[in-house]
């Protein structure tokens, strides 16, 4: 883990992966319709940087909001599900070909509900996480540390799965 990660408060942790995980919407977006093989490429690096973040949100960060402030409950609910959608699509990305007629669609929806996503969090939750007296910095670490142990992006989840820790036995 870099010693930034290590220092990090979970908020700042967390909105830095918002801003990094837009550039490369952005970067996307300024590849060029023929451009197959980069698509493929950073389409893959976004949906990894988005299993790494929204697993280690539903695993740490998710779980001590909701212990700490009842009034969560629901926009935790509801993050919870916008990040199924987008695991959803994610899962679909993956196993499309940049070549497929609505692999662009696909990656500019995702964009989509993560803009939507972060609003919120940014907007509501992460407000709420301040006054709610946690301890921003253990939980940086935590989520830091938890993001550093996924590697891959799981294969499609089975309807009603529970989320799985650590890597897939070979």
């Amino acid at each position: 883990m870099s010693a930034a990660a290590k220092s990090q408060d979970v908020l700042s942790l967390l909105k830095q992966d918002h801003a990094n995980v837009k550039a490369m919407f952005q970067q996307y977006e300024e590849l060029g319709d023929r451009a197959f093989a980069s698509k493929k490429k950073l389409a893959e690096e976004i949906c990894l940087e988005l299993t790494r973040h929204a697993t280690a949100e539903e695993e740490v960060f998710y779980p001590a909001i909701r212990a700490a402030a009842r009034e969560n409950e629901d926009l935790i609910d509801e993050a919870t599900v916008e990040h199924a959608s987008a695991k959803e699509l994610i899962a679909q990305i993956m196993e499309a070909d940049p070549h497929d007629e609505l692999y662009d669609a696909k990656l500019k929806v995702l964009s989509e509900y993560i803009l939507h996503h972060v609003k919120e969090e940014e907007g509501e939750i992460f407000p709420s996480a301040k006054r709610a007296g946690l301890d921003l910095q253990a939980l940086g670490q935590q989520v830091a540390a938890r993001k550093e142990e996924i590697d891959f992006v799981p294969p499609r989840p089975l309807p009603g799965a529970s989320p799985q820790r650590g890597r897939p036995h070979a």
